[in-house]
């Protein structure tokens, strides 16, 4: 009788395989986080028009269908800042994707005000990359589940820079490990979460967190501290973190995120 049952056990294993349900490991999505840096409204008409009209639909030709295009909610004073966040199922696809915008004919002509831009009338100051890894806890992005307008939303970014690499990698452990859970048990809406493996600050590691409004967000995270301060004092999760940077963004009108 025993030797029936394990016999129907790997029946049934092999048949879930077969089908797919078990035993499915998820692949890790890789991010692009571009930021345009402006000076004029000009350039910033320009470039919104170029990833409005030209850019996002390219992508979504190209089998992106989700990229987010973000804006400080409090407006530096020197500079305008544009946040473009692009998700790649494979490392390769980032290469795969700008090699089929050259030949994306559509792109190239409802793009061509940015693109043939003049070099005294270029339509931003720089641009900045920095390319991610997702999290094991967390290895694709996810859509917000919001239901406010989105000139309503506050989308918190945050980066948590480290001192050495091996204490960026404890961070990020923290984060498999229990953060990430905290984070989604309290409907914290997160977009990504992600480890810098190439742009100007690292070891670091940057996630982002949406909200309805500035109200919503507040409640979260103050739900959040009860929780942190439980793993916060943990002896192996000490003095991981040497900066944090946090910024408010709302969504543009015409991004997918």
């Amino acid at each position: 009788m025993k030797y029936i049952s394990i016999k129907l056990l790997l029946v049934f294993a092999i048949l879930a395989i077969a089908s797919g349900n078990v035993f499915a490991v998820k692949t890790s999505y890789y991010y692009q986080l571009k930021v345009y840096h402006l000076k004029t409204k000009l350039q910033e008409t320009k470039v919104d028009n170029y990833l409005k009209d030209a850019y996002l639909p390219a992508l979504h030709r190209a089998g992106i269908k989700s990229i987010g295009v973000f804006k400080p909610i409090v407006a530096d004073t020197l500079e305008q800042l544009i946040y473009v966040f692009i998700p790649f199922k494979k490392f390769d696809d980032i290469i795969r994707v700008n090699e089929a915008l050259a030949t994306d004919k559509q792109y190239l002509k409802s793009g061509a005000d940015y693109l043939n831009a003049e070099y005294n009338s270029a339509p931003y100051t720089r641009i900045e990359s920095t390319l991610l890894k997702a999290f094991a806890a967390m290895p694709e992005f996810a859509v917000p589940n919001l239901n406010s307008p989105k000139s309503e939303r506050v989308y918190e970014l945050r980066s948590y820079e480290s001192a050495t690499e091996k204490l960026a990698t404890n961070k990020i452990e923290m984060f498999n490990d229990y953060e990430v859970d905290i984070f989604s048990k309290l409907n914290f809406n997160a977009v990504f979460y992600g480890q810098v493996i190439s742009g100007s600050k690292m070891p670091n590691l940057m996630y982002l967190t949406t909200f309805n409004n500035k109200a919503d967000r507040d409640k979260h995270w103050a739900a959040f501290g009860d929780d942190y301060k439980k793993i916060s004092g943990l002896p192996q999760y000490q003095h991981n973190v040497s900066k944090n940077v946090t910024l408010f963004l709302y969504p543009t009108n015409y991004s997918d995120l």
